[in-house]
């Protein structure tokens, strides 16, 4: 096999390797299905009376933002992967061994497509039996769920940087919440931009959620699009592209030491 083909094989392996580990570990399995559907239940029946959407029910409103910050919450399982790997020494391991260096973290992050799936799958279900229904064309759906798959990808690169830079797991666990979860809720994920105050509004309007959501509001809707959907692809492909080049590099330096 070429080299190309070689990384391809190590990576497809490493992948399986991660997904295999879910059935003997089935409390991973929270995180993809249980957790996401106790936050739609609690948003769409807890706070969704209290919270005016002019032009939309709240599920319909909700379920586009919710799915959302599920994906970027994805790749907590590579985060806490990355980071008891690296603790046990059994990256050192894999560099002992004939495999590409990169197989590591791309079949890690591969893996999270699968269970992003799963996430993707279980939430839509979940909203349809609460009351959400799409209102775009089967192909702007499709196109939403790409959009999903792929900004959960950039996400999984972030949390295997958050992985790498952690001294436990633990640790990668809290700081993953602490990044995320700000900028999950400072969006139009859960209400209106326009009912925050004014710094926290001008936040919101350039946060890279906001325009994600906004963007499938626009697939899954039907809402108006402006720029979010070609700005939603250009966010996720970029925040890949940096933090897969920032996760690589601290990933040389962390199997070094």
């Amino acid at each position: 096999m070429s080299g190309f083909g070689n990384a391809v094989s190590d990576t497809l392996v490493l992948a399986q390797r991660s997904l295999k580990r879910i059935p003997r570990a089935p409390d991973l399995l929270l995180s993809f299905t249980v957790q996401p559907i106790m936050f739609v239940l609690l948003f769409a029946y807890v706070f969704g009376g209290a919270i005016a959407t002019p032009g939309y029910d709240y599920i319909d409103f909700l379920m586009p933002g919710i799915i959302v910050q599920t994906m970027s919450f994805g790749g907590f399982v590579t985060a806490l992967g990355l980071s008891e790997d690296l603790k046990k020494g059994l990256v050192d391991r894999f560099r002992s061994l004939p495999m590409s260096r990169g197989a590591v973290l791309a079949g890690r992050t591969l893996a999270d497509i699968g269970t992003n799936s799963i996430s993707v799958a279980t939430m839509i279900v979940v909203g349809v039996i609460a009351g959400f229904s799409f209102d775009a064309p089967l192909a702007h759906i499709v196109a939403g769920i790409v959009l999903l798959l792929l900004f959960g990808y950039a996400f999984s690169w972030v949390f295997a940087f958050i992985g790498l830079s952690s001294s436990s797991p633990e640790a990668s666990q809290s700081l993953g919440f602490i990044v995320i979860f700000p900028l999950t809720f400072v969006s139009s994920a859960f209400v209106p931009v326009e009912s925050m105050p004014g710094a926290l509004q001008a936040f919101a309007e350039v946060n890279p959620f906001t325009i994600v959501v906004d963007a499938m509001r626009a697939l899954f809707l039907g809402a108006p699009a402006g720029n979010s959907i070609w700005g939603a692809f250009a966010w996720s492909i970029g925040i890949a592209a940096v933090f897969a080049f920032l996760a690589v590099t601290k990933y040389k330096r962390a199997v070094v030491r």
